[in-house]
Order: C-alpha cells, then structure tokens, then sequence
C-alpha cells in the first residue's frame, strides 16, 4: 500500500455468508496501518491478529533462522509493559491463548482473551509493535529455545523431506534457506564473524514497519467503539516506507527438474512425492485452476487414480494440490503412501499418474465438473460453521494483502469465472519435462549417495528424462481410468425444521434392550446440519491385546471399503469417520442434513454386511504393523504419555503385545474371531441438529433392523450385566511413584518427564479449585521452566482427566537435562510457587476467579461444540448437561480460603492427599549415564519405584466407574 493513502474508514460492500451477522469496516490509519474491524455483540473472546510482511526470505545470508527468532523475541517485553512475559502472563490469566508463526514471506501473532479484558490485552499487543525491548539476557536464552525446538524436530520427517526439496533447488533463491534457526546459526556462527546477534536482531525489525502490516481486531464493541480503540492504541506503530519483499520467481532451474530422488526417512513406510512448479493460482483465484485439477487428480471414487492404485494394492492414500507459502511461486504435488508391493511399482504408479493427465487433456475441460465445484464451495462459503474468534482472525488477515477489500471474508474460497484456457495452462504444466519425483524408503538404506547438510537426511539422485517417462506410461495398467460421476451429495434441502418442542438438554427419546437414543434439536444456530453418533458398545471387543488388534482392523477395513463411495459425500460436506473407541467402535456423522441418511444406509449396510476381503486385510495390516513400529520414533513426550495412560487404565494393553499379535493375525483368523467379539452389542445413539424427532426416531429403529436383523449380521443383543466400563488405578497418599525407561529411538537426543498429580474424581466443587489453580499456576511453570531456567522448548502445566479421574500434569521434553533433573525441578517449582499461593492477593484471587467464570460461560460457536460437550456427558455417564452452570455457582460463592486449603490439601510439594507418578523417559543418545545412575540410587522415602507396570496396577484398588450409580441412566 502507498504511504500516501489517507487516514480513516471506508465503506466496503464487503461479500459475506448469508449466516454472518457480524458487520465489519476497513481502516487505514495515519502510518498507514490497513485493519479489518469485526463487531459481534455476541462473542464473549475477542481476538486480534497482525501480520508483518517480513518473513524467513528477509533472513540474512549466514544468519539462517533470525526471523524466526525475531518472532520469537518480540513479546518478551515492551517499553511500556517491562516485566518479561507481561503480554502473555495478562493473556493467560484472563482466560485467553497466544501464539506466532514465521512463514516464508510473512509474519503472524495472534491472541485472543475474554471480553472485558480485550483493551489491556490489546494495548500489551500494540507496544510490542511500537516499543519492543529485547534485552541482551533474553536473547541468550531465546536462542536455546530456538535451538531447542529445532532439536524437537530433527528426527521428524516431515521436516527433513520438506529440507531436502528446498535443498535441491537454486542455490541464489530464498527457497533455498534453512529457516528454523539454531543454536549454530543464531550463536556459535556470529560470533565466529563477529557479529552481535541481537544487533543483527534489531537490524531486522527495523523493515517491522506499519505499512508492511496488516491488523485484524474481532470485538464485541460497536465498530465506532473498536476504531477509537485501534487509532489510539496502534498509530505509534512507525512506518519507514519498507517494500515488500520479492523473491525471484522461480526457485528451480532446469537442473532441478527430471529429478527422481530417493531419500531415507527415520520412520517405517514408503511414500511417494510427485512434483511440479506452476505459475501460483493466486494468479487466478477467481478461475481457481488448481481447484478443478486437484478435484479430478485427487478424487478418490470410482476411476480415480487412487481408486485403481489402491485396488491392486500399491496405496494407502492419495492426495494432490498447490501448496505455497509465496505470491511469486507455487507446487503442484501428487503424495501418497506406499506399500511395499507399490514401492516395486513405483514406475506403473508415476506412469498411471501421467496417463490420467493426458486423459484429462483429451476429454478436455468439463463445464459441469466447475459448475459443481462451484455449487459445492458456495454452499460451503453461505451456510460455514462461526468459529472461534482466533481462528477467524488469522484465517481471514492474510486475504487483506493477497485480495481487494471487498473480497477480504471471502478470498479464494469458490471458483466464480470458468476459464477453460487457464486449467489448460496448469495442466501443460503437469509435465514430464518438468517434473521432481522425491520416493521415501527405509529399503534405500544403503544405497544412498549424498546428505542434506541441515537435517542429515540421506539420499540419492537420477536424473529421468521424458523419454523415460514416457515408457512408464506405455507400461502402466490403463484400461479403468475415468472421469467422476455427478455428485449425488451435494444437497439441495437447505430448510430449516421447524422446532416445535425447545428442550435445553438432551432427552432419552427412544429405549429398547438393543439401543437408546439421545436428541436434541438445534436451538442456537439455524443451520441446515445435524450432527449423529452411534457408538457400538462390544465389551468382548477389548479383553485382550488380540481382540482389540481385531476391532481396530476390522473398523480400517470398513473404511477402506466404503472410500470410493463415501468420498463424494466428504466433498459435498457430509463427514464421517469411523473409530476404535475403548470398548468398541464409533461412527459419527456430521455435515447437511438433506443426504445424511443416504451416506448412513450405505454405512449401516457395510457393517452388517462385513467380510474380511484378504487383499485388503493384507494392505491394511501391513501399515498397521508399520504404525506400530513407528511408535518407536514418536517425540519422548509423547512416549512418556503413553506410559501415565499404562500405569493408570486398567484395560489398556501395551504396544509391544498388541504388535505381536497384529504380526500373527491372518485374514482368516480375523473372520472367525469377529463374530465372537461383536456377538454382545449395544447401542447408545445420540442425534442433534436440524432434526424432528419423529425422523430422529425413525433412524435409530433402522440402525437397529440394519445392525440386528440383516441377514449374517455378526452382532446380537448384550444383557445389562455385561456392560463394561473402564476404570483408573488410584495412587497412594503421600507416595510419589516413579517409573524410568530409556527412550526407544537411540538417535533422539530428547528426554522428557511427566510429573501426573492425581486429585479427585468429578466433583463440581473440586473441579473449580483445580481448574483456578491450574489457571493460576500455568503460565508462571512456563515460564519459570522454560523461559528462566531454559529445559526444554516442549513444556507445560495442563490439567488431565482419565475416566472423569482429574488431575494436573507437568511436561518438559529436554536435550540439556536429564529426566530425574527435570523432575526435581518441577517439584522445586512448586515448592517456590507454595508461597505465591499463600501470598495471594484477594484481587489476584477474585480476578483469577472471575476469568475462570468468563471462560466457562464461553457460548459453543457451533453445532460441533455444543453437541461434543453433550456427547462428553454421555460417553462418561456423568450426564450433568448443566456442569458450567452449577460450576459457575460455586465459583461465584468459593473463598481464598477454601482454594489454598485445597491447594494444601492435594497439590503442594508435602499435601498428606498428594498422589503422584513421575514416567521419565531417558534419551539413550545423550542421557544413558544418568540414566544408569538413576536405576541403581536408593528411592528416597515416600517413594516407590514401578519396576513392573501390570504387577503395580494389580496392586492398586479402583477409582469407580461414573456410569451407572444413584440418580445416573443406567441401561437396564
């Protein structure tokens, strides 16, 4: 935008959903600052989002990462506002969240907190663009976090493939670049050419200048009331005229191009990346080339390429489309996962691949297919679900620099000019000449020639010239390639049903011995949707580690079988899924009601109907053995998480027993077992949306004819006395327990500790003081751990709750401490915050009391919300579907007293009722000395050492089951 442009508002005839009520206004202030205005009376958050056209692009030569670490840097503290973490320690303590993000031409922060607190938070926000304060001692431990979360990532593929492509591009673009940053690049490196990084650091906030940046504010005052707001708080923002950076347009010369590149991942699993530059669609947002093409290229029905590539077994899944991050360059990419008969095909599938291409060339542009698209993305865009206020603002803040004011809300979000000659273009694009093939094996070990210098990713390259292609293409199966029929999903009812009986909670409307029915009709939100889940209670489905293998194989089979042809439900938006829960399985719906029953019959139909098919059993449990596997590559934290949910369920089998019997399972054996294990079925079905009961009622007796009465239908009716629930150990008083285990891949150099403090069960009084305190006490632990005393870029206090049992859990994943180290750091925390606790003030307390309250009273912003917590209920048995509102009443009458007194009681470091395990989980790379020393130490008293994670679980009484009991629906 030019400097010149005048201050004030303009009014915009902005193009919005017909369901939006929010009214909206641009701003250009003086220093020519661009905002988006957003007024909604009814939000109870208010959010805001800034985005700096200042990206990774803009880092230095030599200085990899220091955007990223500018992102980093600039909340720390302000002028105004000097206490470190002052931004974020307001935000968290009044109900709200933070974060950034450093792409490649651009910068984002975003906040957003309750309502009555938005003019504080948002004036903290502001003085972090107008005078920020980067101190010498911040920058030195901000570095560690940096190099901290590169550490976290060096072992996940995801990163290392995405380097490797920016690796083999031009050495002279942007693209290039390692943007991350680390402890050598941000520190060691400088001072090697002497250079003061944080001079560096502010050099590059210099081009922060307000005509590069664009501000979403989301109020719940009148837009006048919100422009006031803005003028004052944000016309410091200083405007130095900076341009925008522009990158050459293409990353890749010829030599880039008819590359295949066989690279060596970390995790088990093959995948193949099919890769062409294209001129960006940006471009052409209003033809959308891309749209229509990754619609045809990635579709999934019938005469697909994923359809045919799966049926002969080669793939797992399929998708294709643009991905970009930048306005002068763009991707097209084709990926999938591979099994190991399609990775000795790879030829056929790149061949299959190119002869769909040209069939698309020869059957030339469908008008009918954009017409479609159109339809399907219009319908979207007028009946979108309202979000939360945060993700709303930076969804929208980037249309403000890439589309004209009035298309702001609505971006790229349907196609609107049918522009044959421009798919065309794109499609020429799609070409052999042009294409980069990037193939990921672990078969390839050995076998490689070369590593990229940033994440050590081995690899090789060949070049493929046309011809070769060509004789791919020659030699590919061709004969089942063909366009997508009409979609039979796209709705056409968009009524409303009439509500003739407002219920404010769920009711039982139907109950018979085989299932019950929950419903509720829409009261909030008027949209024609409806949301249903049948959840099949099988308790002979979880006794063993070999019959939850069988019921987690038998729901991937049901879905590999219906894809085809529920994928154009998924596109018209109709969604489904279909999961393993902890004593059977679930399938959920959600999306249009007008073809919802359609996709239910052709679901119901499948799972009455099943039979094991011995192709796809065999695809499917080959990557099952995979996904077991690459457990072994998860980050420590997430194994440490998987060891509390050990210890603590009492029905949860390990993931070494469940692999074993996954590796002896055979497709015979699954088809003899699951009629056995689906023999004792009941239904609990639960429906809400725009439905009447009579049609609600209507459903769950066809679910039951189709489940119970199909002919060979596996499943029959369960008596009440074999209804099983889950349940959680309940630790000792007094007694901290510890479990330690080295990490299992040896080349993570990660530890991670979870300290687990188990409190209560449900309990609406212990609930609030758990929720205040944790409310309280999270951001001083982040803080205190990570940013003061710098363990680890993963850290955190949360709350926790298993089977209703709630508790507080402290995380920290570390390359510079051991796990005991870290866990007595932790406890060393809350000695420390004791004090504060004691010390607080009674305006701390009612401010903290009153945040927690506006959290809790946060209106559901859509359907999915308001029937989850519902659901919530049901799933647990606790069915207080008025839970925020007799919390709220108790939080509104709670004294100091009583909250320190629960404090005293559970949480500090001595409590006599705190219950605690610390799972540790040592890196065998860089901690397996202390990890040595660990085991072979004398436990202190208090202290019990889990040694065998079953032997302890037996010895351990129960928390009871919150299903059934006095004044609970229990199913007899």
């Amino acid at each position: 935008m030019a400097a010149a442009v005048a201050a004030g508002s303009s009014d915009v005839e902005f193009i919005r959903a017909r369901s939006d009520k929010r009214a909206y206004r641009r701003v250009v202030l003086p220093n020519a600052l661009e905002v988006l205005l957003i007024s909604d009376p009814e939000t109870d958050k208010a959010a805001a989002c800034m985005e700096v056209e200042v990206g990774s692009f803009s880092d230095p030569e030599g200085l990899e990462g220091l955007a990223h670490f500018l992102e980093h840097m600039l909340f720390y503290a302000s002028e105004k506002y000097p206490g470190e973490h002052e931004y974020t320690k307001y935000i968290t303590e009044n109900g709200g969240t933070w974060n950034a993000y450093t792409c490649s031409e651009t910068t984002n922060f975003y906040f957003d907190v309750n309502v009555d607190n938005f003019e504080e938070a948002l004036d903290r926000f502001a003085q972090s663009f107008i005078k920020p304060l980067m101190s010498q001692d911040a920058v030195l431990r901000e570095i560690k976090a940096v190099d901290s979360e590169h550490k976290k990532n060096l072992l996940s593929d995801v990163w290392r493939m995405e380097q490797l492509q920016k690796h083999l591009a031009s050495k002279d673009h942007p693209y290039h670049k390692f943007s991350t940053g680390s402890w050598e690049t941000l520190e060691t490196k400088p001072k090697e050419r002497a250079l003061d990084i944080r001079h560096e650091l502010l050099k590059l906030y210099d081009n922060y200048s307000a005509n590069l940046m664009h501000l979403v504010v989301y109020g719940k005052e009148s837009l006048d009331c919100i422009q006031v707001l803005v003028e004052r708080l944000f016309s410091d923002v200083k405007n130095t005229e900076q341009r925008s950076f522009k990158c050459p347009s293409n990353p890749l010369s010829e030599e880039h191009l008819q590359l295949l590149v066989k690279a060596l991942p970390i995790e088990e699993g093959d995948y193949l990346r099919i890769i062409w530059p294209i001129t960006p669609s940006i471009q052409f947002y209003k033809e959308s080339p891309c749209r229509y093409l990754s619609h045809l290229i990635g579709h999934e029905g019938e005469g697909s390429i994923f359809h045919i590539i799966k049926e002969l077994g080669w793939a797992m899944n399929l998708m294709a489309g643009e991905g970009t991050d930048s306005t002068e360059y763009s991707f097209f990419e084709i990926s999938m996962r591979l099994t190991d008969a399609g990775h000795e095909h790879m030829e056929d599938i790149v061949g299959l691949i190119f002869q769909y291409l040209l069939l698309l060339k020869q059957d030339g542009v469908q008008e009918w297919i954009f017409n479609e698209l159109v339809a399907i993305n219009e319908t979207g865009f007028h009946y979108q679900d309202k979000v939360r206020p945060i993700r709303y603002v930076t969804g929208i803040v980037s249309s403000m620099r890439l589309f004209p004011p009035e298309e702001w809300l609505v971006g790229s979000a349907f196609p609107s000019k049918y522009a044959p000659e421009r798919i065309n273009m794109i499609l020429n694009q799609l070409s052999p000449e042009r294409v980069r093939i990037f193939w990921e094996s672990k078969k390839f070990e050995g076998f490689t020639t070369s590593a990229e210098p940033w994440y050590n990713t081995l690899y090789s390259v060949e070049n493929i010239n046309p011809s070769v292609i060509q004789q791919w293409i020659q030699k590919a199966p061709t004969e089942k390639l063909h366009l997508p029929e009409p979609n039979i999903f796209i709705p056409t009812d968009l009524s409303l049903k009439k509500v003739h009986e407002k219920v404010t909670f769920p009711t039982v409307l139907r109950k018979t011995p085989l299932s019950r029915l929950w419903y509720k009709p829409d009261l909030l939100f008027s949209t024609p949707k409806v949301h249903m889940i049948i959840d099949f209670h099988c308790p002979l489905s979880s006794h063993s580690p070999e019959a939850i293998i069988c019921i987690d194989l038998f729901v991937d089979l049901l879905v590999d079988y219906l894809n085809a042809y529920a994928y154009d439900a998924e596109i018209a938006g109709l969604y489904y899924s279909i999961y393993l829960t902890s004593v059977g399985f679930q399938v959920s719906l959600g999306g249009y009601n007008d073809k919802m029953r359609v996709l239910l019959n052709a679901i119901l139909k499948q799972i009455a109907s099943f039979e094991v098919k011995p192709n796809r059993f065999s695809a499917l449990k080959e990557t099952s053995v995979k996904d077991y596997q690459n457990f072994n590559f998860s980050q420590p934290h997430s194994q440490a998480s998987y060891y509390v949910s050990l210890i603590l369920e009492e029905k949860k089998w390990p993931l070494p027993e469940k692999l074993e019997a996954l590796s002896k399972l055979e497709s015979d054996s699954l088809a003899k077992f699951l009629p056995d294990l689906l023999s004792k079925t009941f239904l609990e079905c639960y429906i809400q949306g725009n439905i009447e009961p009579s049609e609600a009622e209507s459903i769950a007796q066809e679910i039951e004819d189709t489940i119970f009465n199909s002919p060979n239908t596996m499943f029959k009716s369960m008596s009440p006395s074999q209804y099983l629930t889950k349940r959680v150990i309940m630790l000792e008083n007094e007694l901290k327990c510890y479990y330690q285990i080295e990490g299992l891949n040896q080349k993570n150099e990660n530890s991670s500790v979870i300290q687990y403090i188990q409190v209560h069960q449900d309990d609406a009084s212990s609930n609030i003081k758990l929720q205040l305190f944790s409310l309280i006490a999270s951001q001083p632990a982040f803080n205190q751990l990570r940013t003061v005393e710098q363990l680890g870029y993963i850290t955190s206090l949360s709350l926790r709750s298993d089977c209703g049992v709630r508790a507080l859990q402290v995380l920290i994943q570390s390359t510079v401490k051991d796990p005991s180290y870290l866990d007595a750091r932790v406890d060393e925390f809350f000695k420390m915050f004791e004090r504060k606790v004691h010390e607080l003030s009674d305006e701390d307390f009612k401010r903290n009391v009153k945040s927690l309250i506006d959290s809790k009273l946060e209106k559901f912003k859509n359907l999915w919300e308001e029937s989850d917590f519902y659901w919530g209920e049901i799933a647990a048995g606790t069915l207080k579907f008025d839970r925020v509102e007799s919390e709220v009443a108790l939080l509104r009458e709670l004294k100091k007293e009583e909250f320190i007194a629960f404090f005293d009681q559970y949480i500090k470091l001595d409590a006599p009722q705190r219950r605690t395990i610390s799972v540790q989980v040592f890196s065998s790379n860089n901690h397996s000395a202390e990890f040595k020393k660990a085991v072979a130490e004398t436990d202190p008293p208090k202290t019990y050492r889990i040694t065998d994670i079953f032997g302890f679980k037996r010895s351990r009484p129960l928390y009871s089951s919150l299903k059934g009991g006095p004044g609970r629906i229990t199913m007899d």
